[in-house]
């Protein structure tokens, strides 16, 4: 009966590995895949790292998590960070151009326009603000 649980349990743990994995491994790729586009964003300026911040007006995350986190960065950073927010709903084609399949995302770009992070749901404040000290 124990060497049934301790078989169970490494194959969920193997299972769990597996799926961290493979969600790395994308996150990595469509990294890669942006990267390679640089598309211009309409109001950015390509001196100070840019967040890009895709939302919805029925997105529930996005209005009481996402944007006070990113409300704390621009008042912590002030003029060194531009924010570019962009509703799905209005904007379906530059939600696609980008590869957004869910809301609240965020990407990180470089002062140079390069995207360097992507965080698919919720990014608190810190994460954000270690991605930009990062580059």
């Amino acid at each position: 009966m124990t060497a049934e649980i301790f078989e169970r349990a490494l194959l969920a743990l193997m299972l769990i590995g597996v799926g961290f994995g493979a969600c790395w491994l994308y996150n990595h790729v469509f990294l890669l895949h942006i990267r390679r586009r640089r598309l211009r964003l309409e109001g950015a300026r390509l001196d100070k790292p840019l967040i890009l911040y895709f939302t919805s007006p029925t997105c529930a995350p996005c209005h009481t998590l996402q944007r006070p986190a990113i409300q704390r960065l621009v008042e912590q950073l002030g003029e060194t960070l531009q924010v570019v927010e962009v509703d799905v709903s209005q904007q379906p084609e530059l939600a696609r151009q980008w590869g957004i399949i869910s809301v609240p995302s965020t990407i990180v770009l470089s002062a140079s326009g390069e995207a360097r992070y992507i965080n698919h749901g919720v990014a608190l404040a810190e994460k954000l603000l270690k991605q930009l000290n990062s580059l």
